[in-house]
């Protein structure tokens, strides 16, 4: 499993890039997306939607389960991957990459760094 060291991960196993336009773009772990399995459909807050750090950010719909994906950090969604609406399976191909689900302006972008490290989030799941 690969979990990139310039990230940073929650303990509900979302990642998290702040973008060099200050956007955090988000997505869920390789962890995350191995343990539900193939992944069929994505639905995520709309555009322009305010979000609690750790409050819904959408439903991740797997074959067997759907699972609840919560906002890392509290903030402004400004942009959806429209791409998964078409082809959710790119989460289990790419989360870190093409896989992304939202990006958030951040109300306070020093929330990142409360968030976990790679090292962390690997002795949190016992990798």
């Amino acid at each position: 499993m690969d979990f990139p060291p310039d990230l940073r991960y929650t303990k509900d196993h979302e990642w998290v890039r702040l973008d060099d336009d200050g956007l955090a773009v988000v997505g869920i772990t390789d962890y995350a997306q191995s343990e539900l399995g193939d992944i069929v459909f994505v639905e995520l807050e709309a555009e322009g939607s305010e979000v609690e750090a750790e409050g819904a950010l959408g439903t991740v719909e797997a074959v067997k389960t759907v699972s609840e994906l919560f906002a890392p950090i509290s903030g402004t969604v400004e942009a959806l991957n429209d791409a998964l609406d078409g082809a959710p399976e790119t989460v289990n191909a790419d989360p870190y990459g093409e896989g992304w689900m939202v990006k958030i302006r951040p109300a306070d972008a020093s929330d990142v760094d409360a968030l976990l490290s790679a090292a962390e989030y690997k002795e949190m799941i016992g990798a």
